[in-house]
């Protein structure tokens, strides 16, 4: 489960964070998770609230957007949305496409006291 070791490097982000900022506290962290990060946000969620426990994020809120996936087609020579990979193109049906959109992860802000 690589959730568990994803929601360790988002503690040391929050972490460093808000030593950087003078929170004592943080009661919300936002990620953005892509639609195709082959993240699971259940299991994500679930690994957050035990990473955190004695940390000064316990308790925080975990607010998770997800970005669209989307790929080029080579077929159609255009940017198409993308539910999965290994889909075909929704536009021409081609099945040559290159993920360009839905793959990043990051922490987008975190709400401290």
């Amino acid at each position: 489960m690589h959730e568990m070791s994803i929601a360790e490097s988002v503690l040391g982000i929050v972490e460093d964070t808000a030593r950087r900022e003078g929170f004592s506290r943080v009661k919300e962290v936002r990620l953005e998770i892509g639609q195709l990060a082959a993240v699971e946000t259940e299991a994500l969620r679930f690994c957050f609230d035990a990473v955190v426990r004695g940390s000064v994020a316990e308790g925080a809120r975990l607010a998770i957007d997800e970005a669209p996936g989307a790929a080029w087609c080579f077929g159609c020579s255009a940017t198409v949305p993308l539910q999965a990979r290994g889909e075909l193109c929704p536009r021409c049906g081609g099945a040559q496409l290159q993920v360009n959109g839905g793959t990043e992860m990051r922490v987008k802000d975190l709400l401290g006291a």
